[in-house]
């Protein structure tokens, strides 16, 4: 196993809907019948929803992806997987997540994106993957990408996702 942390530098959008694809591709190599969730952590625009886009492309979804911030979750049903894209940005109170049904969701094969988890305070489970996207403390422009797994499907994802050396 090569790693349980992944970081890289992203000079543009485009290089964050690319690593979101390679993750995307990813998701395609690894098989589990276990439901996965993938936190999505950053600050307003710094690309979750970019990600979430090129991992959603590489799963064959065509048009955009917006972020669900009114509708909550967005589902989507690509290659055998049923993908739910969460927007917990405007939750107030964890237990609203319970409200939502998300513990439904968690079905075999279910792959959970979920932008601002740290909202469902201890009502989600630990995370497979944590997607980090921050601004370079340097000033510089672009982001940092960082993905941490906290679990074995985790790990594998990291493993198998091809990212560009040319990112950034």
């Amino acid at each position: 196993m090569k790693s349980a942390v992944h970081t890289q530098q992203l000079a543009s959008a485009e290089h964050t809907r690319a690593a979101g694809r390679a993750l995307g591709e990813a998701l395609l190599r690894v098989v589990t019948d276990q439901p996965l969730l993938i936190a999505l952590r950053g600050e307003l625009g710094a690309g979750k929803t970019t990600f979430v886009g090129g991992l959603m492309a590489a799963l064959g979804h065509r048009g955009p992806v917006r972020s669900p911030t009114y509708t909550l979750i967005e589902p989507y049903e690509l290659h055998g997987r049923d993908i739910y894209h969460l927007d917990l940005y405007r939750l107030t109170e964890p237990n609203q997540l319970e409200e939502l049904g998300v513990r439904d969701l968690l079905q075999s094969r279910a792959v959970l994106l979920v932008e601002w988890p740290e909202r469902a305070g201890a009502a989600l489970s630990v995370p497979d993957l944590t997607v980090s996207l921050v601004y370079p403390s340097n000033g510089n422009e672009g982001r940092v990408l960082s993905l941490m797994a906290s679990t074995e499907s985790g790990r594998q994802l990291i493993d198998s996702a091809y990212f560009s050396a040319t990112s950034g």
